[in-house]
């Protein structure tokens, strides 16, 4: 119609005559649920252009200027907080200003949404978390009025959710965590789930999945990301979504299939808006998600082909912007590219990397090349240069300032893992055994200890080396326990951490079975590994090329 993203077909009848108004407010609203909240206030922004009186759109600007799922008040920082407050704060404003014109369902919308934003300038920070609880309050007032309203369900789930953010579930209890209106948010969005629009609502669909995922039953929300899935072709977002339940399902291919088509709508958004703005941040999650989900498929080429063009789109102009800190939000995703390397046993293309020009401002980036390093010297039996490398690594990480985030993970937690796992396998080389099982566990426990993120924190699961080494040194039954934690097939680890049929814990877990003469279960595990080989593009041979003869 006029050159601009396809967004779907999903609307909601506003109170405008202006049809430029009503098409502007519902990409304004599309873009709210697919997490691209900057262009959402654009789009909000030209609605008042074509229609000066639409009170909603005032509040369509209001509630994409706050704080969300993704981003709480806590991430902004100062510079950021003032100018997003002020901006939300004088939208929701207007749009009490201008509530005579609102319908009823939009004027309860307008005043709840003023409860989120009570002054304009930042106030102590422990008062946003009683806003989020004021806001939640007084959306609750909304849906039981409006409860057949699916916008209203997806902003009032949204925002109970909001109060416990990446804290809805206990991972190690399977409970819902202490403090958390989960149980809430399941009946609000259950309940428009019985209505059949809700399976077309991009709103629904997508909390639905951000509720479900850290559960333990990830697997009731497949049909939800199904539905989701090709909805919404131009918000990558939304493209992407259902992947944070795929990869807890086992279904790799779905990973890497759907964060393509969320990457090649980014790369239209990219062309036409640059790097420059904190959408950025949901491009790499994309990027960095089928790179997750190929390693677990055993495919090189789209996991590092994904890595490098990631590393292309991150120009050093945008990691020096100041306000959002870009670098603390962005930098991170540089050095996946050593995560692949080391998955692959790609040792001798890790020993010649050159390290960044900046380490100070890519300091997650040099750790990760000296780490890479010392683990590709300690495989290749070349210790000396091994133990080198340690040292430079403890020295970058000691660099690494505590606002260096990887989604929901410090970088200096994310490196820890390393640490552990960097000291176990050069202590291996060195043939002391048990003081590197005793540092491969650690960085397992250490692993496993990282908040929840998709993909998680630490992109190579850490017991498939501990699994492999164990197994290269005859522990087989202690080698076959890790294996089957790890593939799920007990009930030792939390759901988050396990899984389902990826291929290097059942090719180890395969030979472990074999070895132990269990034929039976070999068998049914052997067909499964023969599933995964058919989808992989290198020849797997252990679950971790740290292993000798697996490269």
């Amino acid at each position: 119609m006029d050159g601009y993203y396809d967004l779907g077909g999903y609307s909601r009848t506003v109170s405008t005559e202006s049809a430029e108004a009503q098409r502007w407010f519902d990409r304004g609203l599309v873009w709210c649920y697919g997490y691209n909240h900057d262009e959402a206030v654009a789009c909000f922004e030209k609605a008042l252009v074509a229609d000066p009186g639409l009170a909603i759109a005032h509040w369509g600007a209001a509630y994409a200027s706050g704080c969300n799922y993704n981003k709480p008040w806590e991430a902004f920082d100062d510079a950021d907080m003032t100018a997003s407050l002020a901006r939300a704060y004088d939208h929701a404003q207007a749009g009490l200003d201008k509530i005579a014109g609102a319908s009823p369902a939009e004027a309860a919308l307008i005043r709840a949404v003023a409860t989120r934003y009570q002054t304009r300038t930042p106030p102590a920070a422990e008062r946003f978390c009683v806003w989020n609880d004021t806001f939640a309050d007084a959306m609750r007032e909304v849906h039981r009025t409006y409860h057949c309203d699916l916008d209203v369900a997806a902003i009032f789930a949204e925002s109970i959710m909001n109060r416990t953010p990446w804290a809805l579930w206990d991972l190690q209890t399977g409970a819902i965590a202490e403090g958390a209106s989960t149980a809430e948010a399941i009946e609000v969005l259950e309940r428009a789930l019985d209505k059949e629009a809700a399976w077309r609502h991009p709103g629904i669909l997508h909390m639905y999945i951000h509720l479900m995922e850290m559960s333990p039953h990830p697997e009731r929300a497949l049909r939800m990301g199904d539905a989701l899935r090709h909805l919404v072709p131009d918000a990558g977002h939304l493209c992407h979504m259902p992947t944070h339940i795929d990869v807890l399902c086992g279904h790799y291919e779905r990973v890497v299939s759907s964060n393509e088509a969320a990457i090649a709508a980014d790369r239209k958004y990219l062309d036409r808006e640059g790097a420059l703005n904190f959408y950025s941040l949901y491009r790499c999650h994309d990027y960095h998600f089928k790179i997750y989900g190929a390693m677990f498929l055993g495919q090189y080429k789209p996991a590092i082909e994904t890595a490098e063009e990631m590393i292309a789109t991150l120009p050093e102009e945008l990691l020096r912007i100041d306000s959002p800190p870009m670098a603390d939000w962005l930098e991170s995703f540089v050095p996946i590219k050593q995560h692949v390397y080391i998955r692959f046993g790609k040792w001798e293309e890790i020993v010649a990397q050159e390290l960044p020009a900046d380490p100070e401002l890519f300091c997650v980036t040099t750790a990760m090349i000296h780490y890479a390093k010392a683990v590709a010297y300690a495989a290749t039996g070349r210790v000396q240069q091994a133990e080198v490398e340690a040292e430079l690594f403890l020295a970058a990480y000691a660099r690494v300032p505590a606002s260096r985030f990887l989604f929901n993970n410090t970088c200096r937690d994310i490196l820890a893992v390393a640490k552990e796992m960097m000291l176990g396998e050069l202590e291996y080389r060195k043939e002391n055994y048990d003081l590197a099982f005793a540092h491969l566990r650690a960085s397992v426990a250490l692993d496993d200890a990282l908040p929840y993120d998709e993909p998680w924190g630490w992109m190579q699961p850490t017991r498939h080396a501990l699994a492999a080494l164990l197994l290269e040194q005859g522990r087989v039954e202690d080698s076959a326990a890790v294996y089957r934690a790890d593939l799920g097939l007990d009930d030792t680890l939390s759901r988050a951490v396990q899984h389902p049929d990826n291929i290097w814990s059942l090719h180890g877990y395969h030979d472990c079975l074999t070895r132990l003469g269990r034929d039976a279960e070999a068998g049914v595990i052997g067909q499964r590994l023969e599933i995964a080989r058919g989808r992989t593009d290198v020849p797997v041979k252990s679950s971790c090329f740290c292993k000798i003869g697996s490269f």
